[in-house]
């Protein structure tokens, strides 16, 4: 799964990754490195400008929020648990299938952290006592520095408890494709820890490479099979994982020093 992540890239950065015409200064984010449901997140999506002469799909930049709220949803509750989608069954499934059709986008990242649990924790889960699990955080980012472009979805929902100019009328919430976690080698694995993604978590993001943006973002796509072809994972060995600090585990800590590479795990793990 991706329940946190880090984009520290300026818009104006990713202006030139993702080739975007439109970007709103308002909606500009601060770079953030812990990124967690509900936050408001980067979006790039091609979608025809409001009142424009001609409907043409323009890419933009936008701010959605992180957790996908479907049009005919009652109330948003819930939005906290759909912040991803299984690449395997999201042309099916209510909440995402509509938006899988023609509201796709792309959430860039630099990468995101996965966490795996300690191995004293693991034998009293499996003698059957409970305790609170220490878990060790991974970072995991492509290894030649490149932008995570994790497939994703949008939805627009609109709140009927409040009039229709009311600038909070519209929800623009967004979700995470994942897909299974690679058993192929890490292009660059720790000295002591994980030799895969597999061996952190059983899913992962999936990562949309450069050739295949512009076919996921483009709403004119809607064949089913099609758009399914474009979610196979991507070629294994482009990532590397390391260790970082437990201090990301509290959403309240924030800086670039949370992607800084420990030497050495500091919770004890089953690698």
């Amino acid at each position: 799964m991706c329940g946190r992540y880090a984009a520290s890239r300026k818009p104006e950065d990713l202006a030139g990754i993702f080739g975007i015409e439109k970007w709103e200064p308002e909606e500009t984010l601060e770079p953030d490195w812990n990124i967690a449901p509900t936050k408001e997140v980067y979006a790039v999506l091609d979608r025809p400008l409001k009142d424009a002469a001609a409907p043409r799909p323009v890419r933009q930049l936008r701010a959605l929020k992180w957790g996908l709220v479907p049009s005919w949803a009652k109330t948003p509750e819930g939005a906290a648990r759909m912040i991803n989608a299984r690449a395997e069954t999201v042309h099916e499934k209510p909440a995402f299938r509509r938006a899988f059709a023609s509201r796709r986008c792309i959430l860039p990242a630099d990468g995101y952290y996965e966490w795996v649990t300690g191995d004293d924790e693991r034998r009293l889960e499996v003698e059957g006592k409970k305790k609170r699990p220490r878990k060790q955080p991974y970072f995991v980012t492509p290894a030649d520095g490149s932008v995570f472009a994790m497939a994703g979805l949008y939805e627009f929902w609109r709140d009927p408890t409040l009039p229709p100019d009311h600038p909070a009328a519209w929800w623009a919430t967004c979700s995470v494709i994942t897909t299974g976690a690679e058993r192929e080698p890490l292009g660059v694995a720790p000295a002591e820890g994980p030799g895969s993604l597999a061996d952190i978590h059983p899913r992962m993001p999936l990562m949309l490479t450069e050739d295949r943006w512009d076919a996921w973002l483009d709403p004119a796509r809607t064949d089913v099979d099609e758009l399914r072809a474009l979610l196979a994972p991507p070629p294994g060995g482009l990532m590397r994982a390391y260790p970082v600090s437990t201090a990301v585990s509290n959403v309240r800590n924030n800086g670039p020093e949370l992607l800084t590479e420990l030497e050495a795990p500091e919770e004890s793990t089953l690698f």
